[in-house]
């Protein structure tokens, strides 16, 4: 197979492990380079679309690593402890929403809002949303939940809910997970923590829906690009995940808010001034 393609796929898996737990939206960023690369050039749109998405699983796997222990010892203990009862449902009910309207909308907003014009917006507003929220934030009191363990089931189907924005590409399904965690009273902590425990399900179920929904246009000769992009997100990922646990311990999320006004703002100027041609 072609060793240039092989690395876009290792460029595509890095890119999604990088910012799949970042407030900067990892689709966005893979429908981005995916359009520098000509990534879906070589491998075929639909094909390409499949790979976003399946490789999201590597990436998924660097927080079931890091929080293993915790997801061990929730397992073991469904069946007398309260806690871990409670534990597990409040992330099956953050859960439902994006199943039902993914199922509902996924493929309309796929046709239609994956293009770099949508995602550069998303990601000003987006921005703009984090600024807003984090001036409000430093205006309010103490959280009223400061760990995932104080949550109840009302607040994880609100995080669920607000996580459903990020079917949108360019807004980011941490973001909306963290930022839509701490308006509603989580303390940064723990809207950072249930926003990787409700990653494990929602990109596990969509990479394996769209495995298995796609699975005509896929053969075991593209076995060897996804399985390195999962490697590379997975790697990746891991790193990420344990620099952003120690990050929002004591700092807040306006840099990456800057972050995504620069970058879409960049993105639209040269789609206008013809710099870039970026591939709809």
């Amino acid at each position: 197979m072609d060793p240039v393609l092989f690395l876009k796929a290792a460029i595509m898996g890095v890119v999604e492990g990088l910012t799949e737990f970042l407030p900067i939206s990892s689709t966005g960023h893979l429908i981005l380079a995916g359009s520098l690369l000509g990534f879906g050039d070589d491998m075929g749109a639909d094909k390409a679309k499949v790979f976003d998405i399946a490789i999201q699983t590597g990436a998924i796997f660097a927080v079931v690593l890091v929080y293993w222990q915790r997801l061990l010892s929730t397992v073991k203990g469904l069946g007398s402890e309260p806690q871990a009862q409670r534990f597990a449902i409040n992330v099956i009910v953050g859960f439902l929403p994006a199943v039902v309207l993914g199922l509902a909308f996924g493929k309309l907003i796929k046709e239609h809002l994956f293009t770099p014009t949508v995602v550069a917006t998303t990601f000003i507003l987006g921005g703009l949303i984090i600024l807003w929220a984090e001036r409000r934030a430093k205006g309010a009191g103490p959280s009223r939940v400061v760990t995932v363990d104080d949550m109840t089931a009302l607040d994880a189907l609100k995080v669920g809910l607000v996580q459903c924005l990020a079917l949108v590409p360019g807004t980011s399904r941490s973001g909306a997970s963290i930022i839509g965690g701490m308006m509603m009273g989580l303390s940064r902590h723990a809207a950072t923590e249930f926003s990787f425990f409700l990653g494990i399900p929602t990109l596990i179920g969509a990479g394996a829906y769209s495995l298995y929904k796609e699975r005509e246009i896929l053969s075991m000769a593209d076995a060897p690009l996804f399985i390195t992009g999962l490697i590379l997100a997975f790697i990746s990922a891991w790193i990420c995940v344990r620099w952003l646990l120690r990050y929002v311990s004591t700092h807040d999320f306006v840099p990456f808010a800057w972050y995504r006004i620069a970058f879409g703002l960049l993105i639209l100027i040269t789609a206008h001034q013809g710099w870039i041609v970026w591939a709809e």
